[in-house]
């Protein structure tokens, strides 16, 4: 489970003049946890090998927090308008009904629905997982303990809205989903899909969800073409009666789940009830109902949006071809994994008397691409070349030759303004999520152009610039063995000699032989969400503002008097919670809560 680190101005005391050295694992099991945790300290398989920490043969004695087999429903199942389907009219045909249904009932119950509690968790996992009878692996690690939690939950009743057509890009009601998302309808009579994945082993079958709700849902069928809304309401009828018959024939009895014609047209929903419409008749999203999908790509969007980093050098996402943001830039290097270290395109441009305005594409290695210690001097002298003329361009600056040079390539060390330069060039570091594979060029290049440290680069970037991005360990092992050279050609660094340079490389911060290359992800200014190596590393916290830690299932390991430091009162540790898809934290919001604010 993943560790929450925060940042608040809470006053604690702190021991700084305790010994730093390493004597021995400081455990952080018993801080910030009630005295009721301590005696029954849980498991700790790693969360990406859960079944290696499980085996068939032992699991059944060794699993200790699997959850108990439900027991009674009567008082748990969950509320709806649509069941029984009384005030509805009903549409026979032979052994198969459907009800007719308006645009007001329809808003009317998926309101309903939407305030209905959630069944316990014990009762629907893990049959949201996915237990497909034929994938043993799946199955030996949910069920030894409990086989009644093969069966389909019988809590569970929603209102799923079903579009006649499939076509989700117009016409979108909230949530709506296509009919092929969970019904076969070709080689015979329709059928509910075989969902669970029949082999592997995954907590996080998020594709299946979809279709296991649908299986649990009375379903309803909308669409502007009647004939079509008809055919497909009658195919859901027959696939939902298919269903009853085949649990049926496993003695497991499970609610009636029905099927609802809508007769109201999508104009109906636009009119009364546009707080259901999702994306309009036009194809536009409304921003009436929230779209998970949607809303992830506006906050990545948010996240990585093109920011200044130094004068006249931006980072952010590819934009658009030929669209507005990308006009706004003279030259756009694009970091990708077929890029190629080419600083002589950099270089023609800055050498060319005459500024035609044109735009200028170049690409660059992606980060994580150049791999030590398998890296060439002309790799890094390319890399440095590379940050010398983003710099010549962007302060409008012509380089003057100079001999004395350290890189072999013909460029300078020393650069002036002349008479006749062209004027200083907008240059847009980019890639497509704006957020990875740039990130190499930028750290390098921050540090190149205000002549600072790589470890202090990266920590700019983030801080100062409030950049987001994700680094890979060897783009650490790259910029680390560059650095000198990064400092030494940097053009804010001419007067320093390099008695000066060597001393600043002799002072490096402890936290930085422990950085993988990423931060903590930001998601609030004060809350961050990281792994268990950034708890691991708790100067690096410190030097991102961070001074609160919940750590959710894991054990941190931190040297002796670093707990002293932070002060017990600012550690939440929740424990025997592991991410395995079995346990749950539903217990420990309102602790954890209290502990954020």
């Amino acid at each position: 489970m993943a560790t929450v680190a925060l940042s608040r101005p809470i006053q604690h005391k702190t021991t700084s003049d305790l010994p730093h050295a390493i004597k021995s694992a400081h455990k952080l099991d018993h801080v910030g946890s009630s005295p009721s945790t301590h005696s029954a300290p849980c498991p700790t398989p790693s969360p990406n090998n859960l079944f290696a920490a499980c085996s068939t043969e032992s699991i059944g004695s060794e699993t200790d927090t699997l959850l108990a087999c439900p027991g009674s429903l009567d008082d748990i199942r969950q509320g709806s308008l649509l069941y029984p389907p009384e005030g509805y009219a009903r549409v026979d045909a032979g052994r198969l009904s459907i009800y007719e249904i308006t645009a007001d009932q329809i808003a009317q119950a998926v309101d309903f629905a939407a305030r209905q509690p959630l069944p316990p968790v014990s009762l629907v996992f893990p049959w949201l997982h996915g237990l497909n009878p034929n994938n043993r692996t799946q199955q030996a690690f949910f069920t030894s303990r409990c086989r009644s939690l093969k069966k389909t939950p019988a809590c569970l009743r929603g209102v799923t809205l079903v579009k006649a057509n499939g076509d989700l890009s117009v016409e979108r009601l909230k949530g709506a989903i296509a009919p092929d998302e969970f019904m076969r309808r070709s080689g015979g009579p329709a059928a509910f899909i075989e969902a669970d994945p029949v082999d592997g082993f995954s907590v996080r079958n998020f594709q299946i969800q979809t279709a296991k709700v649908a299986f649990t849902s009375d379903l309803v069928i909308y669409g502007d073409d009647p004939v079509e809304v008809r055919k497909v309401s009658w195919d859901v009828a027959g696939a939902q009666s298919q269903w009853r018959q085949q649990h049926a024939s496993q003695d497991h009895s499970l609610p009636h789940y029905n099927t609802f014609m809508c007769t109201s047209t999508f104009r109906d929903f636009e009119d009364s009830h546009d707080d259901l419409v999702s994306i309009d008749s036009h194809g536009n999203l409304t921003g009436n109902v929230l779209d998970l999908a949607q809303q992830e790509r506006r906050e990545m969007w948010n996240m990585t949006q093109t920011s200044e980093i130094s004068h006249n050098v931006f980072m952010g996402p590819t934009p658009e071809l030929r669209g507005a943001e990308e006009k706004k830039f003279d030259v756009l290097i694009e970091c990708s994994d077929l890029g190629r270290l080419n600083p002589t395109a950099l270089r023609l441009i800055a050498e060319n008397v005459e500024d035609t305005g044109t735009q200028v594409f170049v690409n660059f290695p992606s980060s994580g691409s150049i791999l030590p210690p398998t890296w060439s001097n002309d790799e890094a002298d390319s890399i440095l070349e590379t940050c010398r003329w983003i710099f010549h361009l962007s302060h409008g600056i012509r380089a003057k030759v100079d001999a004395s040079s350290s890189i072999s390539h013909g460029d300078t060390k020393r650069c002036e303004r002349q008479p006749g330069n062209s004027r200083p060039r907008k240059i847009l570091i980019h890639c497509a999520d704006g957020y990875t594979e740039s990130s190499m060029l930028g750290i390098a290049y921050l540090s190149f152009s205000i002549g600072c440290p790589v470890h202090e680069a990266w920590l700019l970037l983030h801080t100062s610039k409030r950049r987001n991005f994700f680094a890979y360990p060897t783009d650490v092992a790259l910029l680390t063995a560059l650095s000198p050279r990064l400092l030494k050609e940097s053009p804010t660094c001419a007067g320093r000699s390099l008695v000066d340079i060597t001393k600043i490389f002799n002072n490096e911060p402890g936290w930085l032989q422990w950085l993988d290359g990423s931060f903590p992800s930001r998601i609030l200014d004060y809350l961050y969400l990281g792994n268990l190596g950034h708890a691991n590393n708790p100067d690096l916290l410190k030097e991102l503002g961070i001074r609160q830690i919940l750590s959710v299932g894991e054990t941190v390991a931190w040297r002796e008097g670093e707990m002293d430091d932070w002060g017990p009162e600012n550690i939440c540790v929740v424990q025997e919670v592991q991410d395995n898809g079995i346990d749950t934290l539903t217990d420990q919001f309102g602790r954890c809560l209290e502990f954020i604010e």
